[in-house]
C-alpha cells in the first residue's frame, strides 16, 4: 500500500455528496444533499463497504475517524497524570460540543433508525453509542430507546414524554419547564413508561446504559475531577439541553384540530448548513412520515411531495434550523422567522403579517382535554 496515498485518505475530507439543485413547485431550489455514486473508492472507502450495509452512509465512517484520531486522543491525554491543563480542556470541550456534538448525534439518530454494519458484524453497532456515545454526552441506549421505542410511537401527542404539545412554545418559561422536566425526572418517566407497556428489553438496556454511563463517570472523577466534567459532564449537560432545544423546534407549531398530522405537528427546515452537517435532519416532517427513510433521500421527497406539503398548510423554512427556530420563539421574533418561512401552495401571497399571525397560532398551548383526545394509550 502506498503510504502516501494512506496518509492523504487520513485527511478526513467530507465524503462528497451532492448538492443537486431541484427546482420545486415554489420556485425554490433545493441545495441539501443527495446522493451520487462515487466513479471510483480510495482506501479507506473499499475497507469500510467491507462492514457498512449501505454505501451512502460513508459519511459516519469519516465522522468516526474524525473522532477516534481527533477527539478521543486529546480526552485522554487530559486524564493522564499531570497532564490536565485548562489551555487544553476548555477548547477542547468547545469543539466537542459547538461542531461534534450535533453531527454525532444525527449519525447515532440515523444508525439507531438504520442498522449501521452488516448482520455478520452486528455487534459493531454498538460502537456509535457504547464506545463513541459518552463522549459527546449520550448514555449508552438512551436516546434509542427515547426516540426509537417512544417519541416516533407517540408522535408528540400525550403520552409522548417530549410532548411540546402542552406548551405555548415561544415562551421561555415553558421551555425551562420542559428541559427541566425531561433533565431531572426523564429517566424515571421513560422507564416507567415501558414498565406499565410491559417492554422489559427496553428497561433493561436502558438502565443498563444509564448505570454503567454514570458509574463510569463516578470512578472517572478518583482519576480526575476536572477532566471529567469537561470530557463527560459539560457534554452531558450540554447535548441534553441541545436535545430538547431541537425537538422544541422541530414540534413547535402544531395545528390543535390537527395535531396527529405529522405536516401539521412537524416542520422542516431547507437549504441551510445544518442539513449538511447534520445528514439532512432539517426535513422532520417526511422524516415522520417515514421514520427509516435513509437521510440521502430527503430533499427529493420533499421535493416529489410538495403538493402534499401545500395542501396540509404544512410550515417549512429556509435558511435557518430547528435550534435557530428555537432561538427566535425564546425571543419572540416572528418577523425573521415570517421573513424566512416558505409559502408552500402560494396561501398568503406574500403577506408577512398573515404569516405571523398564522405560525402564532400553530405555537398556542393546545388546552389538556383537547390534546388528550389524541390519546389513545392505557395512560391517558
Amino acid at each position: 500500500m502506498n503510504y502516501m496515498n494512506f496518509a492523504a485518505d487520513l485527511k478526513f475530507k467530507t465524503y462528497q455528496f451532492s448538492t443537486l439543485q431541484i427546482m420545486s413547485s415554489a420556485d425554490l431550489v433545493l441545495t441539501d444533499p443527495v446522493f451520487q455514486k462515487k466513479d471510483s473508492y480510495n482506501f479507506i472507502d473499499n475497507i469500510a463497504l467491507k462492514f457498512i450495509r449501505d454505501e451512502r452512509d460513508l459519511p459516519f465512517i469519516y465522522l468516526m475517524l474524525k473522532i477516534v484520531f481527533l477527539i478521543i486522543p486529546v480526552a485522554i491525554y487530559l486524564f493522564l497524570p499531570g497532564r490536565f491543563t485548562w489551555w487544553i480542556a476548555i477548547p477542547y470541550t468547545t469543539v466537542v460540543c459547538l461542531f461534534f456534538n450535533a453531527p454525532f448525534t444525527l449519525m447515532l439518530h440515523n444508525t439507531s433508525h438504520r442498522k449501521f454494519f452488516k448482520k455478520e458484524y452486528e455487534k459493531m453497532n454498538n460502537i456509535i453509542p457504547w464506545l463513541l456515545g459518552p463522549f459527546f454526552g449520550q448514555s449508552p441506549e438512551t436516546y434509542f430507546a427515547h426516540h426509537i421505542g417512544m417519541h416516533h410511537l407517540e408522535n408528540n401527542l400525550p403520552p409522548d414524554l417530549s410532548a411540546t404539545i402542552l406548551y405555548q412554545r415561544d415562551s421561555v418559561r415553558g421551555f425551562l419547564h420542559y428541559f427541566g422536566d425531561f433533565f431531572f425526572v426523564g429517566l424515571v418517566r421513560l422507564v416507567n413508561y415501558f414498565r406499565i407497556r410491559k417492554r422489559w428489553w427496553f428497561v433493561k438496556w436502558l438502565l443498563t446504559g444509564e448505570v454503567t454511563f454514570f458509574l463510569m463517570i463516578v470512578l472517572l472523577l478518583f482519576v480526575s475531577v476536572p477532566a471529567t466534567v469537561m470530557v463527560f459532564i459539560i457534554p452531558f449537560i450540554f447535548i441534553r439541553f441541545g436535545m430538547m432545544a431541537g425537538n422544541w423546534g422541530q414540534h413547535a407549531f402544531i395545528d390543535a384540530e390537527d395535531a396527529a398530522n405529522n405536516y401539521k405537528n412537524s416542520i422542516t427546515c431547507v437549504n441551510v448548513r445544518y442539513n449538511h452537517l447534520c445528514f439532512n435532519d432539517g426535513y422532520h416532517i417526511g422524516h415522520h412520515i417515514r421514520p427509516n427513510r435513509h437521510w440521502t433521500e430527503m430533499s427529493t421527497d420533499f421535493h416529489d411531495n410538495m403538493e402534499e406539503y401545500g395542501k396540509n398548510e404544512a410550515i417549512v423554512f429556509k435558511g435557518v434550523d430547528f435550534f435557530i427556530v428555537w432561538f427566535l420563539l425564546m425571543t419572540k421574533n416572528y418577523k425573521k422567522l415570517a421573513k424566512q418561512f416558505i409559502d408552500v401552495g402560494n396561501r398568503f401571497n406574500g403577506d408577512q403579517e398573515a404569516i405571523i399571525a398564522f405560525l402564532k397560532k400553530r405555537t398556542a398551548r393546545v388546552p389538556v382535554e383537547q390534546a388528550m383526545k389524541y390519546c389513545v394509550s392505557p395512560q391517558c
